[in-house]
């Protein structure tokens, strides 16, 4: 594999498989997750930072982690349905 999705795994670790294969055919969903564990980097490093903006920095890359972890949830749910198709009479 030429994509890391360990932090998603690791959030999601009872849908390690579903995440495996949808980010096998999913370039925009490898995307997500590496945008996932960026954004929750950037939220760590705000968390223990001093300075005037800390709280105002980390309350946004909070904000953009929850955003991000509901927007994988949803390509989780979706790719987990099963598709039904009525056969052709």
């Amino acid at each position: 594999m030429g994509y890391d999705v360990g932090f998603a795994k690791k959030y999601f670790p009872s849908r390690a498989n579903v995440i495996d294969q949808l980010a096998a055919r999913d370039e925009n969903f490898r995307d997500l997750c590496f945008d996932f564990e960026t954004a929750d980097e950037q939220r760590r490093k705000w968390e223990t930072a001093s300075g005037p903006v800390r709280n105002e920095r980390h309350g946004e890359y909070m904000e953009l982690v929850n955003s991000l972890r509901a927007e994988i949830e949803a390509a989780l749910d979706s790719a987990a349905v099963v598709p039904f198709h009525r056969p052709r009479r």
